[in-house]
């Protein structure tokens, strides 16, 4: 099944059987939500997150507090919700990385998804733009190309950690294009764009809501998007596809999840509430300047849309035999 296949299945998931009022557990919520963002400030998970909190908030009667905990690659603040209390007042949205990537890359994580968290809703997605500074003297992916296998070993490419999709998306296009550039891990893309225009990284796959504020004041330059076909807010963009790399994909998305244990009526009505909101036209209007795609699934369908991440990444990882750390 091809990627926007896989990402439309768990859109529509088995939400049929959701009712949009599912009973919780008594006296929940009692204070104030917990939303742990495993990113920095400014990161397009603490963004979308901002803009889930306020609705959620309304709709449960209860404040919503994003609370930024980045490091790791995410693994830090993943790791925090994992060991918290199951009562439905603490939350986790995140990104891929850590719930699907950092687990077949990393030795030893403090947490482990599978059973240490338990899904909520698939909230969103979109493509990355591969990016560079100006600097660089490059116009398209082949000009690119070229120069990175001249100075083979010489250039570096920011990323949010190991396993994250700016990581996993370079090592396989690195693989199709038979070139060797260093990982320069950051707390979040706002730092990776910092690093970049400081002169400090040569390149970065990235989300566009990061990206795209830089290319349009010409401090960057995009040279790729890396959907199947051509990016509607991106349209004039090419693929990498298309740009000889015939089948490269790599979608970011994020998520809401919850500590394993939490009971039944707590999830089901929290994954009601926010299907309601994040397919309400608010929600997507609030994320097209971020160039991310609205989502909503009940919790079944985000295992699955993870089920077949972890198939599709583990075989990848396997075919690059990359290194756990």
């Amino acid at each position: 099944m091809k990627r926007r296949e896989l990402l439309a299945a768990a859109v529509l998931g088995p939400v049929g059987a959701l009712p949009l009022k599912a009973r919780a557990a008594a006296g929940w919520p009692s204070r104030p939500l917990r939303l742990v963002v495993p990113f920095p400030g400014g990161s397009s998970p603490d963004l979308i997150a901002r803009d889930l909190a306020e609705p959620l908030a309304h709709a449960l009667g209860q404040p919503v507090v994003v609370d930024n905990k980045p490091g790791a690659g995410g693994n830090i603040g993943t790791g925090a919700v994992a060991k918290a209390a199951p009562d439905g007042h603490t939350l986790l949205f995140t990104i891929q990385g850590p719930l699907i990537t950092a687990p077949l890359l990393a030795k030893s994580l403090p947490y482990d998804p599978q059973r240490d968290l338990r899904s909520v809703s698939f909230i969103a997605s979109s493509p990355n733009v591969l990016v560079v500074p100006p600097s660089l003297g490059v116009e398209s992916l082949a000009q690119f190309v070229a120069l990175a296998r001249r100075r083979a070993g010489e250039l570096n490419y920011g990323s949010i950690g190991v396993g994250s999709a700016a990581h996993l998306a370079m090592a396989s296009f690195m693989a199709r294009a038979g070139l060797s550039l260093v990982q320069v891990p950051y707390a979040g893309f706002p730092q990776v764009v910092n690093a970049m225009l400081a002169g400090q990284v040569h390149a970065g796959f990235m989300v566009p809501a990061i990206a795209m504020p830089q290319v349009q004041a010409g401090k960057l330059k995009a040279l790729a998007v890396t959907s199947a076909g051509r990016f509607g807010p991106l349209a004039s963009l090419p693929t990498v596809a298309e740009s000889g790399y015939a089948g490269f994909e790599a979608t970011s998305w994020q998520a809401l999840l919850a500590p394993a244990g939490t009971p039944d009526t707590i999830v089901q009505r929290l994954a009601a509430e926010v299907i309601h909101i994040v397919r309400g036209e608010a929600f997507r209007r609030a994320l097209l300047p971020l160039y991310f795609s609205a989502a909503g699934t009940s919790p079944e369908g985000l295992d699955s849309l993870m089920r077949d991440e972890r198939q599709r990444w583990g075989t990848l990882i396997r075919q690059l035999k990359l290194e756990r750390e």
